[in-house]
């Protein structure tokens, strides 16, 4: 005879039994109506919900810096200023969310429960290629929300303890996985950063040069996309700025953020369009 554990406080046996390392697995066995990409909308529905824009990723000599903007949009409205893109997914790791922001943060928090579980399941920790190839499971589990309107494309970076050495993931909707060289960036700005980055990036920069190297791409952005946010000196708010290294994932102090952004800002009112790349 089954026990009965209502209101004794005791988990059913099914939730103590080992199983799958992947915590994913787990809830879409005994929860599937938690996973976000399980829940479906009304025929006909139509959702307007805040979207998180731009994303960029540089690779430096010592690591890897990925960065975000703050500004999240409903149509044309400015739904937030201060939203937080950039995540650490681990020690070594961290995601940066574009796209439909409630689920791409939930997104986010599955993501590292799924790294936490997994490290404690197995007792080791999941290669840098393996956390890429997990976050590819999860935006893959999202398609049937992307196809409604309501999608989230992350960018994945972290450094590779096995090759020492950054890298950075991109996704499409349907869980298609790239590796970036040097540069990366996603969301709705991503053309205008990409091209700043692409004139400004160098393999031998250091890590300051490359979180410089990144605040000057989403200022580019939010120049050219109105869905992107630059640094707002009046209010105070700038972009998520982290470094990942050997030493481990680190997110840059507001002063050190600021410091950078409003030195570059200072440089704009002389020089608008930015920096200069030589021509040859």
């Amino acid at each position: 005879m089954e026990a009965n554990t209502r209101g004794t406080g005791r988990l059913p046996a099914a939730f103590l039994t080992p199983g799958s390392s992947s915590f994913l697995d787990f809830l879409a066995e005994h929860k599937p109506e938690l996973v976000p990409g399980r829940r479906g909308l009304p025929e006909g529905a139509v959702v307007e919900a805040p979207h998180g824009t731009t994303i960029v990723a540089a690779v430096f000599a010592g690591g890897v810096v990925i960065a975000g903007d703050r500004r999240a949009t409903m149509g044309n409205v400015i739904a937030q200023r201060d939203i937080e893109k950039v995540f650490p997914a681990d020690e070594y790791s961290a995601v940066g969310i574009a796209g439909t922001a409630g689920l791409a943060v939930e997104m986010v928090r599955l993501f590292q429960l799924e790294l936490e579980h997994y490290e404690k399941i197995e007792g080791a920790t999941l290669s840098l290629e393996g956390k890429a190839n997990r976050l590819t499971s999860m935006i893959r589990g999202n398609l049937g929300m992307a196809m409604q309107g309501l999608a989230v494309v992350p960018m994945f970076a972290g450094y590779d303890l096995d090759l020492g050495r950054g890298r950075i993931f991109s996704y499409d909707v349907t869980g298609g996985r790239s590796e970036e060289r040097g540069f990366a960036a996603t969301g709705s700005g991503s053309v205008f950063a990409r091209g700043s980055m692409k004139k400004l990036y160098r393999d031998d920069l250091t890590a300051e040069q490359a979180s410089t190297l990144v605040i000057q791409a989403l200022y580019d952005a939010a120049d050219d996309d109105s869905a992107t946010g630059g640094p707002d000196l009046a209010r105070k708010i700038f972009p998520i700025v982290s470094l990942i290294t050997e030493d481990g994932f680190r997110r840059l102090t507001e002063p050190e953020v600021s410091e950078i952004a409003v030195s570059i800002t200072d440089q704009r009112l002389a020089h608008p369009n930015g920096p200069q790349a030589p021509l040859l």
